[in-house]
């Protein structure tokens, strides 16, 4: 029986200085990419990504552009060689580059949105101020309550459920240390993670007019794939459904564990993430033993990638 192809697309803390760099060298159509996102934001954007220091790449408004142009260049290189997918999804910024995958944006359309989308979440709140960390080992439910149980300390909330066992809090990063605090006492792990702002919490609710009225006048066709949304892990067709919900991701949790079972349930096995790093390889397997999962990052993860399609 043949496969069912997802694309998935990776979204902020996957960067790394030098990525998408040896597919640019050996595909004209991966350089073409990296030289339009030049071309459209006015700055050698490829020059940091291949050669830059890794705290510019991790200022918010170079890393959201720089993702999506070497999600979008890996994505070209795969289609290139006839890789095709069935459906798409990405994680929170990713759903830009899964949106460009199922022909909705256009690319340059895309990087001109995440540019201001990126200014507009690192400017909400005064950087220092807000943060995520990651807790590992307990329940969503479990994760909720602590998180409820500190909002008297100043707002904190569950950002990103990705896979079993595996939640994101988002809010005041003074709050979320104490969360953390007492997730250590059941037995959790917590882990900080490096972004500068309280991404997909209701700190970052300011955002809303600005992104509705920046999406207002972006031309968006209806996806020629599937594509499932992250705020409500559903199949969303319609370009004016579309700009509502990448209005409401910005402040509104990712239901990523969500999203893989709905593609699941319905019969897609075999998930490719295409774009820098194996974040969501690595939640797939969490999330299903039998599901194929794989990333794409260069020509010799591209290589697994066909030897394990021939195998399935």
């Amino acid at each position: 029986m043949m496969s069912k192809t997802v694309f998935l697309f990776p979204g902020q803390g996957s960067q790394y200085v030098g990525m998408g760099q040896a597919f640019a060298k050996q595909y004209p159509v991966a350089r073409d990419v990296f030289a339009e996102a030049d071309e459209v934001l006015g700055f050698k954007l490829s020059e940091i990504i291949f050669n830059g220091r890794e705290s510019e790449l991790r200022n918010t408004e170079i890393t959201q552009p720089a993702i999506l142009t070497v999600s979008i260049a890996v994505l070209k290189v795969l289609q290139e060689i006839g890789i095709n997918a069935d459906a798409t999804a990405g994680f929170s910024l990713g759903e830009y580059s899964a949106l460009v995958c199922a022909g909705t944006f256009t690319f340059r359309d895309a990087l001109l949105v995440v540019r201001e989308r990126a200014r507009y979440m690192q400017n909400t709140v005064p950087e220092g101020k807000g943060g995520m960390a990651a807790v590992l080992g307990l329940s969503a439910e479990e994760v909720s309550a602590l998180c409820e149980k500190c909002l008297p300390f100043g707002h904190v909330e569950p950002a990103n459920f990705n896979c079993p066992g595996q939640v994101v809090i988002s809010g005041y990063r003074n709050v979320i240390k104490e969360v953390c605090r007492l997730a250590r006492e059941k037995k959790a792990r917590t882990v900080m993670l490096s972004v500068s702002a309280p991404f997909h919490s209701r700190l970052l609710l300011p955002v809303h007019e600005k992104m509705a009225k920046l999406l207002k006048n972006v031309p968006l066709s209806k996806p020629r794939i599937y594509f499932v949304n992250n705020v409500h892990a559903t199949f969303l067709q319609e370009p004016e459904e579309i700009k509502s919900s990448l209005v409401e991701q910005v402040y509104r949790p990712v239901m990523w564990e969500d999203s893989m079972r709905l593609l699941l349930h319905d019969g897609y096995d075999f998930f490719m993430e295409a774009g820098p790093g194996r974040v969501l390889t690595g939640f797939m397997k969490k999330i299903s033993r039998r599901a194929q999962a794989i990333h794409v990052e260069d020509p010799q993860t591209m290589e697994r990638m066909l030897k394990l399609r021939k195998e399935v």
